[in-house]
C-alpha cells in the first residue's frame, strides 16, 4: 500500500471513477471526473479553471489501486488540449478525451496530431452523430457514443454513420442491461454507465454454497454483540483471510516499527469495531470475484465509509456505524444478482435501514440518492441534494476524499 497523501492533496480535489467494461465484462479503464473543493462547479467545465497541477493530482488520486494496464480517461477542454497539460500524464495509461464542445479547428487538430505522435490515445467524447466533427472522428482512436435516452434504432443509425472510420466504439451512459446487449450486438467494444450496478434477475437462480456461507458470516458480523473471540475464530479458520489480515496490519497505513506475525496481536491492534468492518469488506469481496463484482464491492465500501464520515459531521438518521452498513449494503443486490428484499431477509438489519434500501421513496432514501450522485460524478446534483439536506459541501468534499483513500487502503488489504 502506498503511503498516505498529504492532507492538502486530497482536500482540494475529489475524483469520481466511472468504470469502463469490455463486452466480456472485464475492466478496461476508468473515466476520472475531477471536483475541486475550491470552486462551485466541476473543475473541467471551464478550460480556464483547469491547471496542470489539478490534472496531475487528480490522476494520482484516481489511479490509486488501478492495475498497471488499466486505462485512465480524462476530459480535456479546448484550452487545456492545445496547451501542454496532457503531457504531465503517462501516454501508456492516459486516454485524452476531447470534449464535445471542442471544434476541429487548425490549432486543435495540430494538438491532436502531436499527442498521437507522442503515443497518446485519443477519444472523442459524447458523440451523437452531428455533422462537423469528421476531422476528429478521423483522428480519434475511440469514439464515445452517448446513448442515453436513445432507441436501439437511433443508436444503429449513429453506428452506421461511423463505419467509415477506424475508431473503436465506446457506448457511454448505458443505464440498463438491455441496452448493453443492444450495443454489444451493434459492435461496440467498450461500455460505460451504471448498467452493471443493476441486478441481473434470472428466475430460479440460487446462491452457490460458498455465497450462502459468506452471507451467513455477513449476518453474524452485523450482529452488534459479535464477540471478539468469534471474530478471531472466523479469521483463524480461513487461511486466506488470515494472510490478508497480516498483510493489511503490516501495510504502510499502520506505520509499524516491527512486523506483526500473530493473528491475535493483529486483532488486538485493530480492535473489535475496526476488525468487524474490515472482515465485512473481505467477505463481501469474496462473494463475487468477477471484475463487475469487485467494482461493485469497491463502490459498496466507498459508499459505506462516505456515509459513516458524513454522519460524524452532519445530522444523520442513524448512528455512524449503521450509516456505514446502509451504504455498504446498498448495492448488495447487484453483487449477488438477487432482489434486494430477498437478500436482506438473510441479514440482520435495523428495520428502518432495510426499508431505506428496499423502498426508493422511503423517508431516508435521500441518502441513497446522495450516494448515487457521488458515484456518477454529477457534481451539480450532488451539491443540490446536499443543500436540501442541510449538509455543507465542505463536509461532503472531505468525506468523499477521505472515503476514497480509506477504500483504496482497505480494498488493498482485502485482495
Amino acid at each position: 500500500m502506498s503511503e498516505q497523501m498529504p492532507e492538502q492533496f486530497y482536500d482540494r480535489i475529489y475524483v469520481a471513477r466511472q468504470p469502463i467494461f469490455t463486452a466480456e465484462m472485464k475492466i478496461w479503464g476508468y473515466e476520472l471526473l475531477f471536483r475541486s473543493g475550491e470552486v462551485q462547479s466541476a473543475v473541467f467545465t471551464d478550460g480556464d479553471q483547469a491547471t496542470t497541477q489539478v490534472i496531475a493530482d487528480g490522476f494520482a488520486l484516481g489511479s490509486r489501486g488501478m492495475g498497471a494496464k488499466i486505462k485512465a480517461l480524462i476530459n480535456f477542454p479546448r484550452n487545456v488540449l492545445v496547451g501542454h497539460a496532457p503531457y504531465v500524464l503517462p501516454s501508456e495509461r492516459c486516454v485524452v478525451e476531447i470534449l464535445e464542445t471542442v471544434s476541429p479547428e487548425d490549432e486543435v487538430m495540430e494538438a491532436c496530431r502531436e499527442l498521437k505522435r507522442n503515443g497518446y490515445t485519443l477519444a472523442l467524447d459524447d458523440f451523437v452523430g452531428e455533422p462537423g466533427f469528421e476531422p476528429l472522428c478521423e483522428i480519434a482512436d475511440i469514439i464515445k457514443v452517448d446513448i442515453l435516452g436513445k432507441t436501439p434504432g437511433e443508436v444503429m443509425a449513429i453506428v452506421k454513420g461511423l463505419r467509415g472510420y477506424k475508431a473503436r466504439l465506446l457506448a457511454e451512459k448505458v443505464e440498463n442491461l438491455d441496452m448493453f446487449n443492444v450495443c454489444k450486438r451493434l459492435g461496440f467494444e467498450y461500455f460505460q454507465g451504471y448498467f452493471f450496478s443493476k441486478p441481473e434477475i434470472i428466475p430460479g437462480r440460487k446462491l452457490s454454497a460458498t455465497q450462502s456461507t459468506k452471507i451467513k458470516l455477513l449476518k453474524e458480523l452485523n450482529e452488534t454483540e459479535t464477540e471478539l473471540s468469534r471474530l478471531v475464530e472466523i479469521i483463524q479458520t480461513d487461511l486466506s483471510i488470515s494472510y490478508r489480515l497480516l498483510k493489511y496490519i503490516n501495510s504502510a497505513r499502520f506505520s509499524l516499527r516491527g512486523k506483526i506475525e500473530s493473528i491475535q496481536r493483529a486483532v488486538n491492534m485493530l480492535g473489535r469495531q475496526n476488525l468487524r468492518q474490515w472482515l465485512q469488506v473481505v467477505i463481501l469481496s469474496d462473494i463475487n470475484s468477477t471484475d463487475k463484482g469487485q467494482e461493485l464491492v469497491r463502490m459498496s465500501v466507498l459508499r459505506g465509509r462516505f456515509l459513516q464520515l458524513l454522519a460524524g459531521a452532519a445530522p444523520a438518521p442513524f448512528p455512524m456505524d449503521s450509516m456505514f452498513v446502509m451504504g455498504f449494503f446498498s448495492v448488495l443486490d447487484a453483487i449477488l444478482d438477487q432482489q434486494m428484499a430477498q437478500v436482506l431477509d438473510e441479514i440482520s438489519l435495523d428495520p428502518d435501514i432495510k426499508t431505506t434500501l428496499v423502498d426508493t421513496h422511503s423517508v431516508h432514501s435521500v441518502w441513497i440518492g446522495l450516494l448515487n450522485e457521488l458515484d456518477r460524478g454529477r457534481w451539480d446534483e450532488l451539491e443540490k441534494k446536499a443543500q436540501q439536506m442541510g449538509i455543507p459541501m465542505e463536509f461532503v468534499h472531505n468525506a468523499a476524499s477521505e472515503a476514497a483513500l480509506w477504500t483504496d487502503e482497505v480494498m488493498g488489504g482485502a485482495s
